[in-house]
């Protein structure tokens, strides 16, 4: 699995008066697929922190190409572009079916969530960063 996507409906709050959605929206809509993205793996954030480990953004960047209106059916599309020490570099995609709205590359920073400096990854999650990382650099 080297692309991981996570459906997401634009609701009102969504959306500005003219019923486009909101740009900083699209981070959210982001967040949420990182979070899935997570999820899926089997890294709930909540037991991260009973680990004394944070997830943080820690830059990102976002173009915005098309906007997205009220009750449009987005797809969220993650893929894991770099991995070091303390950082993953996500590609994620903003699409309406095929046509792509938004794009972006966030980078996530792991720290320690009791003196919030930089923390290695897990083990674990390591592993499973570097084989992710792989897939995506084959396709």
């Amino acid at each position: 699995m080297s692309i991981f996507t996570w459906p997401v409906r634009v609701y009102y709050e969504d959306t500005d008066a003219g019923g486009i959605v909101y740009h900083a929206q699209y981070l959210n809509f982001m967040e949420r697929a990182r979070t899935e993205w997570f999820r899926h793996q089997d890294f709930q954030q909540n037991q991260l922190f009973k680990q004394n480990i944070q997830l943080v953004v820690s830059r990102l960047s976002c173009r915005y190409i098309r906007p997205a209106v009220l009750d449009d059916l987005l797809e969220i599309r993650n893929s894991i572009i770099d991995v070091a020490y303390c950082t993953m570099l996500f590609k994620q995609e903003v699409y309406r079916q095929d046509e792509l709205l938004c794009d972006g590359e966030v980078e996530i920073a792991c720290i320690d969530a009791v003196n919030l400096k930089p923390k290695r990854w897990p083990a674990k999650m390591k592993t499973l960063l570097n084989e992710q990382q792989v897939a995506c650099s084959e396709e």
